[in-house]
């Protein structure tokens, strides 16, 4: 159906642009016929006889050439169009969106800069198509390329609503407990429970709970669910809800892998409330609003509860330090529970890939733990047997050294 309505719209046009060519070459044409007959005004748009006929004659060559070429074009117009349909599925969706942005931007301005260089002579009709051609362009370019960059630099809008939200519930939730504490209460009455949410107010009572406040990049990275099932870790595991907002947000980010990772985030979370250990876990709702990052609200905090933190983060690890905050790395506690390796030792392991330098391999243990080969690079992809020749400690973890036997 859609093929037999653009085979009569091409046509219909061909149609009218013979009509309209032949209507111009008329003059012309009626110049070699002589006949009084063909002289005769028909009253249709002041049209004699032959123009009437040349007209139609137009219109009748142009119509049967566009009847006969409207396949070729229809199927040339079916391809172009699986072409670009092709290319927008191969492209994310953020990107198709950034390129419409950036077109209509381009666009805009094209249309102000070509209204104010249209009265130049000669050329002046001419300007506006070219920057639209070139703004539209770079529109679309630099708004694809520099995507992540923009809604980077958008990213205190979602922060800014939220405190503002933030800013509204605490006032209207002061102006409830100011018209609560007018209300005389009877002294018959059972005294009122007190809400589960924690405030600042409060936090001196809950120093003797010894929590472990959990920061944003322990939680997306895991590990910190298994630790707590061995029973290792005392006291309760807090979240804040601030590193639940920020855990949230990176579940939200348009990004495919800060997505994956807030989410992953999330389960974790999830996963430690529904394990049965002896450890408590709480969500304190409490923020600082004098503060911006979360880090630094997590330092704060847990200065005021005298809790530790328990984090990955090296920088994190380094501040709270300084700040005089106790502080529980997960990846010192990695490095220390791996097994010690004495030079000499023996082990069986697969090269895997060249080291940096020259005939080096490298293999890995089970735990990760990396291990130079020298002159392994020989052994490619091959299981052999190795002497431990030295280790290195280092922040990042550990690394072993060794030589073929």
């Amino acid at each position: 159906m859609l093929d037999k309505a653009i085979k009569f719209f091409i046509t219909l046009t061909c149609a009218i642009v013979g009509g309209a060519a032949l209507h111009q070459a008329s003059p012309f044409l009626i110049s070699y016929i002589n006949l009084e007959f063909f002289q005769i005004e028909t009253g249709i748009f002041e049209l004699t006889l032959a123009s009437l006929v040349v007209i139609l004659l137009g219109a009748f060559i142009g119509g049967l050439t566009g009847f006969f070429v409207s396949p070729y074009l229809i199927d040339k117009l079916r391809k172009f169009t699986s072409f670009v349909e092709k290319q927008l599925s191969k492209m994310p969706i953020y990107d198709v969106i950034a390129g419409a942005v950036g077109l209509a931007i381009g666009l805009i301005l094209a249309n102000l800069l070509g209204n104010a260089f249209s009265r130049i002579p000669i050329v002046g009709n001419y300007i506006p198509i070219i920057f639209s051609l070139v703004l539209g362009y770079l529109g679309v370019r630099i708004t694809i390329k520099k995507r992540k960059e923009l809604t980077g630099s958008l990213d205190f809008i979602p922060h800014m609503i939220k405190d503002i939200l933030r800013s509204r519930e605490a006032a209207k939730a002061e102006k409830e407990a100011e018209k609560v504490a007018e209300k005389p209460v009877p002294e018959e009455n059972a005294p009122v429970e007190q809400p589960s949410k924690v405030n600042l107010v409060k936090l001196k009572e809950h120093k003797d709970k010894n929590y472990k406040l959990l920061d944003t990049n322990v939680i997306i990275d895991g590990r910190i669910a298994d630790i707590s099932k061995t029973g290792f870790l005392e006291g309760t595991l807090l979240i804040p809800v601030f590193v639940l907002e920020e855990l949230q947000y990176i579940a939200d980010s348009p990004d495919t892998l800060r997505r994956v990772r807030g989410r992953r985030g999330l389960d974790v979370l999830q996963k430690i409330r529904d394990m049965e250990t002896h450890l408590e876990v709480e969500i304190m709702n409490v923020d600082f609003d004098d503060i911006q990052g979360v880090d630094s609200k997590l330092v704060r905090l847990a200065q005021k509860l005298g809790g530790k933190i328990i984090t990955n983060d090296f920088n994190l690890n380094k501040v709270a330090q300084l700040r005089g905050v106790e502080v529980l790395n997960i990846n010192e506690l990695s490095n220390a529970v791996k097994p010690v390796v004495i030079p000499g030792e023996t082990m069986r392991v697969q090269v895997v890939k060249d080291g940096k330098e020259p005939g080096q391999g490298v293999a890995y243990l089970d735990d990760g733990t990396m291990i130079v080969i020298e002159n392994g690079h020989r052994y490619l992809s091959r299981t052999i047997s190795v002497e431990v020749t030295s280790a290195l400690q280092t922040a990042a973890g550990r690394m072993i050294f060794a030589k073929p036997r």
